[in-house]
């Protein structure tokens, strides 16, 4: 019933703006050689009426029937090109699809450029930051979601922002905006806890991203980097944007020598909470302001400042708890029911004081002074009680209430926390850049100190039939504690050098860049030297192909949850200990990649394979409980990652881009050392068992994700969305055990978002013009998880008296309808 009457408001959302009918002429520009011909002027000749051409030379223009009788004549123009003229007979129908051929002038000299702009010469790839507003999200707007739809990018909690890339954690990816690395909040443990993230996708102007095999200039995290540039507004822009999960707002302005621009954004996720079984009391909001701000002190002179503030809070009063999972022959419930709360806070403040001179056209020289802060405080006491019972599936229908036939065990547990940590991260920096005939020179160097406060008072415990868990004739217990009082300032020294260097061949053009980067970390005398290549090569082939290689060591040195080493005192208390003889975790990236670019339809399509081989040592082992990932505080392991990444992109539908991705991967890891004893049914010692490779914790072995773009027939102005990811579930094992026991795995990551907008633009709808200076609406209808799939991504762990354990799976969110309505200015 209740997705019965979603059908009908998507129907009544569909005809209720339904406008009047007109013509509509789209289709692409091309060149002789089929190349798009961007930003022409295409005209329906006789009027004013016009539109431009885009990068790939797709156009969409729609008139009035009455401008014309019998025949549409579009006119069309550039720079470099001659100017033709389409002439195309009219019939009952409204839509035609065209491809026009626009001769080259003869003073036409551009050829190469526009190749080049094609072609992909490093590891890293371009995003279209206009994919952002469109692209259905469940977690209220953050900049990460389109990355999830990538070859080789995955993530199995819709919540939350952080995304592992080719097996690799969480904290193994670097964010860069305006050249300045980001942090992310250290003590957030679950999705809900989360607001959203750094990047502020309406301030967005360019964004490219790696997933291995970067340049000595991205740093020295082990799996990606992703690199922002913040726009700069050449005239006044605005939009203000609301939904069921938040509102946000931008304006950004220019003048002579000065541009601003300024975002807010309010998130509260308490429609989407809703839908998880640990129903309570949500009262999660986050709320951050941004700007960017230029001033063009001369000619060759630009001073900028980069500032954000942002809080996170999050309460939650939860009541209760029903979960049944299992198989049909094997089936149980977990009931709880709740007393206590959970109230945490993250209040983060950024600023970047920047510099840039340019002293020639061949010299760019830049410096500016940054400084993160964070102060985080996660609080709770809840109290549970549950009841775990097996249940009998015989003769249940979909309708029917399932039967409790025995009780499996009782008890009760009462989980406590007070945790506080600061951290403040001031850096100063210099970075240059010199270009010489084919060569493009680059260097930085930085200066980082690092101040940390970590407090921690965590524990927990829990009763069984009657039982504290351990159960001990002499003591009450409990079954997990943890306590951290450190402090750590440290500093760092950051530099690279690298060069760019293109070379022009009777059968092609080669691409090389060659760097090194080197990093000095006080706190443990580290010295890290990490030298990269990468070479790519054009051919003149008739067919568009690409081909590049890359390869390099990466030094990740730790930040501060990698140093936390657990020690336990003489009652069995776990203390934390900063561990000073931690080594950088190493790792050497081998990628080869190919893009094929080529025609279907007249329209472009590219194709992008790419395999990878990344070994790594002194590895700091880990597990991962919903978002938060813990250290084991050494380097107690080797490990490698080998795989394959295949991504189609194009336009399967004229002017819109869509994609389709898939991944294998295989990531194992060995713990050095590790064994454990083998006995006989007749307690014999029998021997040594050493398990030697088992999967990482992020070993995702497939991947399948789709982005999907449509408008309706006849009404381009209605637009259709799906995102679409379908991933391997995560090996697990109990808490608190040996990594080689970590022989489960979640179930399949499955989900299905769609969404649905219709657009009102001031160009095209007339009665706007009543409502200037707005310049477009749109209002969209979302449909999170539409098949209502219930996804895994980790479980809480039921302990008896006779020490055997049930694993109850945390579901998360259900099919959830959104509605957000965008005004731009």
């Amino acid at each position: 019933m209740y997705k019965r009457i979603v059908t009908y408001l998507l129907f009544a959302f569909c005809l209720c703006t339904l406008g009047a009918q007109k013509i509509f002429v789209r289709g692409y520009a091309l060149d002789d050689e089929k190349y798009a011909v961007g930003f022409a002027t295409v005209q329906l000749k006789g009027t004013t009426t016009g539109v431009i051409t885009n990068e790939k030379g797709f156009f969409d223009i729609s008139f009035p029937q009455q401008l014309v009788e019998d025949t549409i004549v579009l006119k069309f123009s550039c720079v470099g090109y001659e100017t033709v003229e389409r002439v195309i007979p009219m019939t009952s129908e409204k839509v035609y699809n065209v491809v026009v051929t626009m001769p080259r002038s003869s003073t036409e000299l551009e050829q190469i450029e526009v190749k080049g702009l094609r072609r992909q010469i490093s590891t890293m790839t371009t995003i279209d930051p206009t994919q952002l507003k469109v692209i259905p999200d469940a977690s209220g707007g953050n900049f990460e979601s389109i990355l999830t739809t990538f070859a080789g990018v995955s993530s199995n909690n819709e919540m939350s922002s952080q995304y592992s890339v080719r097996g690799g954690n969480y904290d193994e990816n670097s964010v860069y905006v305006n050249g300045i690395e980001v942090y992310r909040p250290l003590l957030v443990r679950a999705g809900q806890q989360e607001g959203l993230s750094f990047i502020n996708p309406d301030m967005v102007g360019a964004v490219n991203f790696s997933a291995g095999g970067f340049d000595a200039k991205y740093g020295d995290k082990m799996s990606s980097v992703l690199d922002v540039t913040y726009k700069k507004p050449s005239k006044f822009e605005a939009n203000i944007s609301a939904s069921l999960q938040g509102a946000s707002a931008y304006v950004g302005s220019s003048s002579n020598k000065f541009t601003q621009l300024h975002g807010i954004r309010f998130k509260s996720m308490q429609v989407l909470l809703g839908t998880l079984e640990t129903k309570g009391e949500y009262n999660p909001y986050f709320i951050d302001y941004q700007t960017f701000m230029t001033w063009k002190l001369s000619q060759k002179c630009e001073m900028s400042f980069l500032g954000n503030f942002s809080q996170n809070y999050y309460k939650f009063v939860p009541k209760s708890r029903t979960t049944s999972f299992g198989t049909i022959s094997n089936a149980n419930r977990f009931k709880v029911y709740f007393d206590g709360m959970e109230k945490d806070i993250f209040r983060t403040y950024f600023g970047a004081l920047g510099l840039s001179y340019k002293p020639t056209t061949s010299v760019d020289l830049g410096w500016n002074i940054s400084v993160f802060n964070t102060n985080e405080q996660e609080t709770y006491d809840i109290e549970g009680s549950y009841l775990l019972s097996e249940l009998d599936m015989s003769g249940v229908s979909d309708d029917d209430d399932e039967k409790d036939t025995g009780s499996l065990g009782v008890g009760s547990y009462h989980e406590h926390a007070r945790n506080r940590l600061s951290a403040t991260v001031a850096a100063v920096a210099h970075n240059g850049s010199y270009r010489y005939k084919q060569n493009l020179l680059q260097w930085g160097i930085s200066y980082q100190a690092e101040i940390i406060y970590d407090r921690i008072r965590e524990w927990e415990t829990r009763d069984s039939a009657g039982y504290s868990l351990p159960v001990s004739s002499d003591k009450v217990g409990i079954i997990y504690s943890l306590y951290s009082n450190n402090d750590l300032i440290s500093h760092r020294v950051q530099g690279y050098i690298q060069d760019v260097y293109k070379l022009a061949v009777p059968f092609g053009e080669f691409a090389f860049t060659g760097g090194v980067r080197f990093n000095v970390w006080s706190f443990n005398n580290d010295v890290l030297v990490s030298p990269r290549v990468t070479m790519a090569f054009l051919p003149n082939w008739k067919q568009d192909f690409n081909f590049r290689l890359a390869a390099g060591l990466y030094h990740q040195s730790p930040f501060y949850k990698e140093l936390r080493y657990t020690q336990q005192d003489e009652n069995g208390n776990n203390i934390v200990v900063l561990n000073n003889n931690i080594r950088a975790q190493r790792s050497f990236h081998l990628v080869a990649g190919m893009d094929y670019f080529f025609r279907i339809w007249n329209r472009p399509f590219k194709l992008t394979v790419e395999a990878y081989y990344k070994p790594a040592d002194r590895v700091i082992s880990y597990y991962v409980d919903n978002v938060r990932v813990r250290y084991s505080g050494e380097n107690d392991a080797i490990a490698y990652t080998t795989g394959v990444d295949v991504k189609l992109f194009g336009e399967f539908v004229p002017g819109t881009d869509s994609w389709i991705s898939f991944s294998w991967m295989r990531s194992r890891e060995n713990i050095i050392n590790d064994h454990y004893s083998v006995y006989s049914n007749m307690g014999n010692y029998l021997g040594e068992v050493f398990p030697g490779y088992i999967s990482r914790p992020n070993e995702q072995r497939y991947n399948i994700s789709l982005f999907f773009q449509d408008y309706f027939p006849n009404h381009p102005e209605y637009k259709f969305h799906v995102k679409l990811v379908w991933s391997d579930g995560l090996p697990f094992g109990a808490p608190r055990s040996e990594r080689y026991m970590a022989t489960f795995r979640t179930k399949a990551y499955n989900r299905v978002d769609l969404g649905v907008s219709r657009g009102f633009d001031a160009s095209r709808d007339k009665w706007m013009r009543h409502i200037a200076p707005v310049k477009n609406i749109w209002l969209s209808l979302e449909l999170f998880n539409l098949f209502d799939i219930k996804n895994v991504n980790s479980y809480y762990w039921i302990t008896d008296i006779y020490n055997r354990q049930f694993a109850v799976p945390n579901y998360l969110t259900g099919f959830m309808v959104n509605f957000n309505l965008s005004v731009g200015f």
